[in-house]
């Protein structure tokens, strides 16, 4: 179910992607100030408002699923989570090479965007330990949409708190992007949003559906183990193949 058009958004991506990189490095100018070191903002902005994103539409899907007690959105909750934990990562990598070559310094402290995308990933960075802490399947599904519930909250409030805050050494991104922007760079960073966006799509769905596919594999080798039994046995094995899969 998950695979479904796969293959064509891969490619989509993929060329989106490739078209991206070609207009980032051969057709937008370099910053006046920074130079060919501002190119990297079209990695690391689309990266950071895609993570978050990611993080919201995560506790969407858990709202989802404590309102159904359907497996499958806790699944697809766990997979965003996960998914723009890594797309965090790359935030803070390409964050740190800006910093160095703008401000001279990997990292500043008292700077109010970095510290609060720090702590928004150190909270995130909790999920699986404390979600593989509970044993049971249903508590830590139940749990773990409550964390991510919460913490999904959280992040547009930090998001709120950060922009009224008076300190700025980071670039207001959003202010820059509807005003101080050249018509081409305004061009290429909304090209580095769909991109992004689609890439993340993309591996969520290609996660979503090897999972999918692994739990039918398991299901099915379960099935298998069971050809000795009596057949009332291996029909009322059937339905949790349909759950497992759904699941999955």
């Amino acid at each position: 179910m998950y695979g479904k058009g796969l293959r064509s958004l891969s490619v989509i991506t993929v060329a989106s992607v490739a078209l991206t990189l070609a207009a980032v490095f051969f057709w937008a100018p370099n910053d006046a100030y920074l130079g060919f070191l501002q190119k990297i903002f079209y990695v690391h902005v689309p990266l950071a408002i895609v993570t978050l994103g990611g993080f919201v539409a995560a506790g969407l899907m858990a709202i989802a699923h404590l309102r159904t007690r359907d497996p499958r959105w806790d699944m697809r909750s766990y997979v965003a989570i996960h998914l723009s934990l890594i797309f965090g990562i790359g935030v803070l990598i390409t964050g740190s090479i800006w910093a160095r070559g703008a401000w001279g310094h990997w990292w500043v402290w008292n700077e109010p965007t970095l510290v609060s995308f720090l702590l928004v990933m150190l909270l995130y960075a909790t999920y699986q330990p404390l979600r593989f802490a509970i044993e049971d399947p249903e508590r830590q599904a139940r749990y773990a949409s409550v964390f991510a519930i919460t913490a999904g909250a959280f992040v547009p409030i930090n998001f709120l708190i950060v922009r009224l805050a008076p300190a700025y050494v980071h670039p207001r991104t959003l202010d820059n992007i509807s005003g101080n922007l050249p018509g081409r760079m305004q061009v290429v960073f909304y090209l580095a949003m769909i991109s992004t966006t689609l890439l993340w799509i993309t591996l969520w769905k290609f996660e979503m559906t090897a999972k999918h596919v692994a739990a039918q594999l398991r299901q099915l080798r379960r099935l298998l183990g069971d050809e000795d039994d009596d057949a009332p046995t291996r029909r009322s094995a059937a339905p949790s193949l349909t759950h497992a899969g759904s699941a999955g």
